[in-house]
């Protein structure tokens, strides 16, 4: 078993990011500005929230954090979203996922402006990533195919199992998959039997929010293993893999935390930059 070294990959990552975003200064006299934009105090989101700040100070990013009590509207979310889409110095928006379950999250996701939708979550932006045309590609999954195409795995005619469907991490990373030349398989709340699936899976991609989701027995020996999950229990993060198990028969796995997320937020950096650039260019 080796675990893939996402820290170091992001840091070097990050240095060359760095440099970027010094010249960016240079030739602008500013650099990109991050909106994030969270509602309420779901732990994922809290967590995730406290690495992007992190990870702007690192790499000297402008960041905003608009926070919204759960209580706000979906009218009054869409209006200051409205107002940040319309702010010349902002160059990305970010929205921290899951809203209220009565927001239409389709909807709020599709308020976001295309030109600053950093994590590709806009209808517009997708469409372009499953129609192979030029676009950000969402953070998350770029982050898990350049991490393993890193470590050298071909994704090329194996099968990988994606469990969970969601826009940001699921739906786009099989899509992902599909150019690599995978066989993907797409698990979901109604899957019958995940495990039926992960059995014959090559490389599994666990994308679920469900902590511990995937167990020792649900997989083969050999199999290469991305764990997106972000969970929280009793004030400790973990994933949606048994990683202390799992790990035992995965030939490359990577951990939670110091994994998938040390990508993200890699990946986040420098979707901004190409967001600031292209409305620099316009």
């Amino acid at each position: 078993m080796s675990i893939i070294d996402c820290k170091e990959l992001s840091r070097k990552i990050r240095l060359s990011l760095i440099d970027k975003i010094q010249k960016i200064n240079d030739q602008y006299g500013e650099v990109p500005h991050l909106e994030i934009v969270q509602v309420g105090d779901h732990p994922s989101s809290v967590s995730y929230v406290k690495s992007i700040v992190k990870t702007c100070d690192e790499l000297s990013v402008n960041l905003h954090i608009s926070k919204f009590e759960s209580d706000i509207t979906e009218k009054e979310l869409i209006s200051e979203l409205d107002k940040l889409n319309k702010e010349d110095s902002i160059h990305g928006i970010i929205i921290q996922f899951p809203l209220p379950n009565e927001f239409d999250q389709n909807k709020i996701a599709n308020s976001i402006s295309p030109l600053k939708d950093v994590d590709c979550v806009h209808s517009e932006n997708l469409g372009k990533l499953f129609m192979g045309e030029p676009s950000v590609v969402p953070c998350t999954p770029k982050g898990i195919i350049r991490a393993l195409k890193d470590s050298n795995v071909d994704f090329c005619g194996k099968e990988v199992v994606v469990v969970g469907s969601g826009r940001t991490v699921g739906k786009p990373v099989s899509q992902l998959l599909l150019i690599e030349n995978a066989t993907v398989t797409l698990c979901h709340l109604h899957t019958k039997s995940v495990k039926k699936h992960t059995l014959e899976a090559d490389i599994i991609i666990a994308a679920a929010g469900k902590a511990g989701l995937i167990s020792e027995d649900m997989v083969k020996d050999g199999v290469i293993i991305a764990d997106a999950g972000i969970n929280v229990i009793d004030g400790k993060v973990c994933g949606d893999v048994d990683f202390d198990n799992v790990s035992k028969k995965a030939s490359l796995i990577t951990p939670v935390p110091g994994g998938v997320g040390a990508m993200t937020n890699s990946m986040l950096i420098e979707n901004l930059i190409e967001l600031f650039e292209k409305i620099k260019l316009k």
